[in-house]
């Protein structure tokens, strides 16, 4: 039992990641109709927000007269340089800002994002809008491609630890909480903040599809944006704020994942392959869709994964996924809750 808890622990950290990288996947398709190749690339992107923060935080000096030089030439008296954020608030205030470098990316992420977004649409994707979904992927593919080696090179091909806050060190006993034996079932603070977080970003867009006047007029456009926009609405305006949310969305994803998944210039690529399969396994166009079968698909990779599975089945937990997906699309060719016209000629 306790190895089946931590299973669905872990299947709910990596549905998080999957679940709003395809959130936005899906926000972009329901929209513009437009295939987004790059997106995995906004996730990696926000991920290096999170780096460049940190890096920016740490930046400090060598107080004067803190090293020296003697008569050989010979450097003496050296001291560790101090942040210029412990110069100008203390050490105490200053060390805290530099410890919580990643919640306080997603400050930075938000409007950063956006604009990257904007950027991407007006700059390129508008001009890919009636052409073939085979052209909308060529030139986002492409797109990934560039943003990934500007990362390349800018940042190195290594992986960049990027450290939780130190309150978040550690791990949770959910053993002791469920009753059984303590210490059985241990789990990361950070992982659960991030399901957390990925909790309410999900929720917080539904609300404001569901609840707002802008939502509901994007929800009428994402059914039919030709009786919208004769009824005088600009919908084009709407939906490149639409896809500003999807960035913004991938953005932060990226940016609350660098202390779980230390940031390289290819964890884009890497999520987004598996994203599409979760969209597509959701339903094109279905956003509740693509956040359960993000869940699903996690906890389904998570169980995939243990010891006397791999045993039992070896590799399994590499391709579990694409089962899944071959399945559901053969008994459901539109997906779990995939509308009806949706890339159906």
């Amino acid at each position: 039992m306790e190895a089946i808890i931590l299973q669905i622990l872990n299947g709910l950290d990596k549905g998080s990641a999957y679940a709003l990288i395809a959130l936005g996947l899906t926000l972009i398709f329901g929209t513009l109709g437009v295939v987004n190749f790059a997106h995995g690339a906004l996730f990696m992107l926000g991920a290096f927000v999170a780096v460049t923060m940190q890096r920016v935080l740490t930046l400090g000096f060598v107080p004067e007269g803190a090293t020296g030089t003697s008569a050989g030439g010979f450097s003496f008296g050296t001291a560790r340089e101090t942040p210029y954020v412990e110069h100008w608030f203390g050490p105490e205030v200053g060390g805290t800002i530099i410890d919580w470098a990643v919640p306080i990316s997603i400050l930075v992420a938000i409007p950063v994002m956006a604009l990257i977004g904007v950027a991407m649409e007006r700059g390129l994707i508008r001009f890919f809008y009636k052409r073939p979904h085979a052209d909308q992927i060529l030139v986002t593919f492409g797109l990934a491609i560039v943003l990934q080696e500007i990362i390349k090179h800018y940042y190195g091909a290594n992986p960049i630890p990027t450290p939780a806050p130190d309150v978040f060190v550690g791990s949770f006993d959910f053993g002791q909480v469920l009753g059984f034996d303590p210490y059985t079932i241990m789990y990361p603070y950070w992982r659960l903040v991030y399901f957390g977080f990925a909790a309410v970003v999900i929720g917080g867009v539904f609300a404001f599809l569901q609840f707002t006047t802008f939502g509901m007029v994007v929800r009428a456009g994402m059914a039919d944006r030709e009786t919208v926009g004769l009824l005088g609405i600009d919908i084009d305006k709407r939906f490149v704020v639409m896809f500003a949310l999807a960035a913004i969305v991938a953005g932060m994803a990226g940016v609350m994942y660098t202390p779980i998944l230390s940031p390289n210039y290819h964890m884009g690529m890497d999520f987004l392959v598996l994203s599409f399969v979760v969209v597509v396994v959701g339903g094109m166009g279905s956003l509740p869709g693509a956040v359960a079968a993000g869940f699903l698909l996690g906890i389904l990779q998570s169980f995939a994964s243990m010891t006397e599975v791999i045993e039992l089945i070896p590799g399994i937990n590499q391709v579990v996924i694409y089962l899944v997906a071959i399945i559901v699309l053969l008994t459901r060719p539109r997906g779990l809750m995939g509308r009806k016209g949706v890339m159906e000629e």
